[in-house]
């Protein structure tokens, strides 16, 4: 038995309806958050550098955006350092925003999340893997491999196996928790909304909206603690 297709904002673009629908997904995810940023500093990129920028009295797209960052950074500072806050600030807020809206994204009828599909959450897994590794040999050079062996040489042959599948457990381990749970909720709520259309939704929602948030500061947390074990000087 074959059933229809959901109908999805994706499916009305050129172009993206002609790939995948979790990398179409995650391509209109990202355009959306490139405008938001580029509407959201255009005040920024208008003043001369040195001037001092006055945030406005009122709720606006900027200052919804400085208080993400600025929130992003207190993160980081309270895991890392605040001397290293601002390195880790491209590979961590750019996580953030992407995961945090992709998740979000599956509140809206007509989306279907990125994040609910195991491939995009696995880029995202590997992409910390990769940059926990960059990062860790950038900080030690040589010595960083040094983590693999243990705290004696002739425990070598016995901790190099156990650290490797330790470190490959991690993107694993990242990828299935944020896919699972995404994935999890976006069917809970579509099952009760095909139940139940009127009332349930409402506190389905804000389920979907806490379910979002926590497992994008799960996500971040974790790879903040890899990319301190990485950097860290006390193996």
């Amino acid at each position: 038995m074959h059933h229809a297709p959901a109908i999805t904002w994706v499916g009305f673009i050129p172009g993206l309806n002609t790939i995948p629908e979790h990398v179409a997904n995650a391509i209109l995810i990202s355009l959306i958050i490139v405008i938001m940023v580029l509407l959201g500093t255009r005040k920024i990129r208008k003043c001369d550098p040195e001037d001092l920028i006055i945030p406005e009295g009122k709720f606006t797209l900027q200052n919804v955006l400085e208080a993400m960052v600025e929130g992003i950074l207190k993160i980081i500072s309270d895991s890392l350092g605040g001397d290293v806050a601002r390195k880790f600030l491209c590979v961590i807020g750019g996580g953030v925003f992407f995961i945090l809206f992709s998740n979000l994204s599956g509140l809206i009828p007509g989306f279907n999340p990125p994040t609910g599909n195991i491939n995009t959450t696995a880029g995202c897994a590997l992409t910390v893997f990769c940059m926990t590794h960059v990062y860790g040999w950038k900080e030690h050079g040589p010595k960083y491999l040094k983590q693999f062996v243990g705290p004696f040489l002739w425990l070598a042959p016995l901790m190099i196996p156990i650290e490797i599948i330790g470190h490959l457990a991690r993107p694993m381990s990242l990828s299935l928790r944020l896919f699972g749970n995404i994935m999890g909720d976006h069917l809970v709520a579509a099952i009760f909304v095909m139940l139940c259309p009127i009332i349930v939704p409402v506190p389905i929602a804000f389920l979907g909206l806490f379910v979002a948030i926590v497992q994008t500061f799960v996500f971040t947390l974790l790879s903040l603690a890899y990319f301190e074990g990485a950097i860290s000087h006390n193996h």
